[in-house]
C-alpha cells in the first residue's frame, strides 16, 4: 500500500517559519474530533524549526531543519500507549487519539525525538500528525507544505519499496535513530545540518605586496590520513565541508607554485575559520 513521506531539504530552507505558522493557525484554537485536540497558544511548536550557525566571523553558514513526529513505522509512542490511543495508519500517518490518550504521559515521553509534547492543561500527549484531518478530506498536501514558499518541504505517498529508490536517487536520509523506527520523515543535505567544515584563505606576496593565492593545493589531514584535496580559489579561499565531527589533531597542508610548503595543526571539532594562512617564498 502507498504510504504518506515527508521531504525536507536542508539546502532550499530559508527559515522564514511559514510551515510553523501554518500549523499553529490549523491547530490552535480549533480541534478535530479523532485526530487532535486545540494546540495550546503557550508552549512547544508541533511543527518547529531548528536553526544552526556553522563557522564563525568571515566564514558563516546558517541552516535549518524542520522537528516534527517522524510517522515512524514502528513508533514508540505507540508501544508505551494503552489499546487504541496510538494508531498506526496503513497510509503511514501516526495519530494519537485525543479522547484515549489523555492522561498518559508516558506516551510524550516515550518519543525519541523529541517531537511529542504533553499538554498539562489537558493532560494529553500532542504532536503534528500530518494533518490527517486534512489529508482525508482530499487534501493533496498538508499545510506545512502549501505554506513552504522555497519548495523546502514536499510530500510523496509511495510503496514502500518506490520510496526507498527515491531516497537512494536523490541522497535522501532519516534522523539520527530514524531507520531503525523506520520513520516517515525524510532529509536532503541533512550533512550541511550535522558535519563540520573547515576553512582557511590562503595569502602570498607578489611584487611586494599582499596577494591572494589562487591555485594553491590544499590537504586536510586527520591523525596521518588525508581527508581530501582542493584548490584555492580566486580569492585564496578554500573549503573542505561535511566533514564528521569529533575531537582528533588536524592538519593543513597548503602548497603553491613559488612558495614554501606550509601546514597549520588545529585540534577544533566545531565548524571554522582558519584566518589567513601566510606563505613564504620559496
Amino acid at each position: 500500500m502507498s504510504k504518506w513521506n515527508l521531504i525536507f531539504d536542508v539546502d532550499l530552507c530559508t527559515g522564514c517559519q511559514n510551515c510553523v505558522l501554518a500549523v499553529k493557525d490549523e491547530y490552535q484554537g480549533n480541534s478535530f474530533a479523532g485526530y487532535a485536540a486545540e494546540m495550546p497558544r503557550h508552549g512547544p511548536n508541533w511543527f518547529a524549526i531548528e536553526r544552526r550557525e556553522r563557522g564563525e566571523f568571515p566564514v558563516l553558514d546558517v541552516v535549518h531543519r524542520a522537528r516534527c513526529c517522524q510517522h515512524c513505522d514502528n513508533p514508540p509512542c505507540g508501544a508505551a500507549a494503552p489499546d487504541g490511543a496510538v494508531k498506526k495508519r496503513d497510509d503511514g500517518i501516526v495519530i494519537i487519539d485525543p479522547q484515549l490518550a489523555r492522561g498518559h504521559k508516558q506516551i510524550a515521553d516515550a518519543c525519541p525525538f523529541g517531537a511529542a509534547h504533553w499538554n498539562e492543561a489537558v493532560a494529553l500527549a500532542q504532536h503534528w500528525n500530518f494533518d490527517a484531518h486534512l489529508i482525508d478530506a482530499g487534501w493533496p498536501a498538508p499545510r506545512p507544505v502549501q505554506a513552504c514558499p522555497t519548495g523546502a518541504l514536499r510530500v510523496v505517498k509511495l510503496e514502500d519499496d518506490e520510496m526507498q529508490r527515491l531516497a537512494a536517487a536523490q541522497g535522501l536520509a532519516r534522523t539520527a535513530g530514524g531507520e531503525s523506527r523506520g520513520t516517515r520523515v525524510y532529509y536532503r543535505n541533512l550533512a550541511r545540518f550535522n558535519r563540520v567544515f573547515v576553512a582557511g584563505t590562503v595569502v602570498g606576496q607578489e611584487g611586494g605586496l599582499e596577494a591572494c593565492v589562487a591555485n594553491a593545493e590544499v590537504r586536510l589531514i586527520r591523525e596521518s590520513e588525508t581527508i581530501g584535496t582542493t584548490t584555492s580559489d580566486a580569492f585564496g579561499d578554500f573549503r573542505f565541508d561535511y566533514l564528521q565531527p569529533g575531537n582528533a589533531t588536524w592538519r593543513i597542508a597548503v602548497q603553491a607554485r613559488g612558495y614554501q610548503i606550509r601546514e597549520v595543526e588545529f585540534n577544533r571539532e566545531p565548524s571554522c575559520w582558519l584566518g589567513e594562512i601566510r606563505l613564504d617564498p620559496a
